[in-house]
């Protein structure tokens, strides 16, 4: 069975996402800088597919499965001390 977001809302601190399944993830924004530091209108506009979220704006994808899983944003800025 493939679960899927049907629906993703926002409030101050978190993004809801409601699944196929019947469930609702609420995820803190702070897993995602990009979400959290975007103006509320770029979070609106959003594209759903069957494998999770997308914000072409943001250049943000986030996959259902990466949520289920409990997974925030995976993208490190790395230094390497001299």
């Amino acid at each position: 069975m493939n679960i899927s977001a049907k629906s993703v809302r926002f409030d101050d601190d978190s993004m809801w996402v409601e699944l196929s399944d019947g469930r609702t993830l609420g995820i803190p924004l702070a897993w995602f800088p990009r979400l959290l530091h975007a103006m509320p209108e770029q979070r609106q506009r959003f594209e759903l597919s069957i494998n999770g979220i997308h914000w072409d704006e943001l250049d943000e994808d986030i996959s259902v499965d990466g949520l289920l899983a409990g997974r925030g944003d995976s993208t490190r800025n790395t230094m390497i001390a001299a």
